[in-house]
């Protein structure tokens, strides 16, 4: 297997944005929702809020790609005015099939090299904590809920 490689999204990517956003969420988050909740997901309705999105260029999107196929996306957004830095990674999501690849740290360093941002993850996601943990995020203390397939579950903000 080649190495991945990482590019500006285009708005041709977004069936394949869309489709590895629902398989990354059901690999990440099934253990937070109910059994089922993740099925409905729609690859169409995601394909056109991608494409949407893509063709604004805010969120800016970056996909990591392994022998031509996407396999990871990051985005990331300017950070609102009460905003604890200046830029959010709004998302990074990569297949678990490519863990371990370095597509998520490829997708990670395109889309905010070492730049100070911010960023909010799933308290039980023990995997991307550690991930950004090496990356010099730190918890900052601010919790809340979000909903994900009508269920709320527990995010930490972490910042670098």
């Amino acid at each position: 297997m080649n190495p991945p490689a990482v590019r500006p999204a285009v708005v041709e990517d977004a069936t394949d944005i869309a489709r590895v956003h629902i398989q990354a969420w059901r690999e990440t988050y099934s253990h937070l929702v109910e059994p089922g909740e993740l099925d409905g997901l729609s690859v169409d309705r995601r394909r056109d809020r991608w494409a949407a999105l893509v063709a604004v260029g805010e969120p800016v999107v970056w996909v990591a790609t392994i022998d031509g196929q996407i396999v990871g996306f990051a985005s990331t957004r300017v950070g609102g005015d009460d905003a604890p830095r200046p830029r959010e990674l709004s998302g990074l999501y990569v297949l678990a099939a490519q863990h371990g690849s370095g597509a998520g740290q490829r997708l990670l360093e395109a889309a905010i090299g070492d730049s100070p941002a911010f960023l909010t993850v799933a308290a039980d996601n023990p995997r991307a904590r550690a991930f950004y943990r090496r990356n010099r995020f730190e918890l900052d203390g601010h919790t809340e809920n979000h909903v994900l397939v009508r269920t709320p579950i527990s995010v930490v903000r972490m910042v670098r």
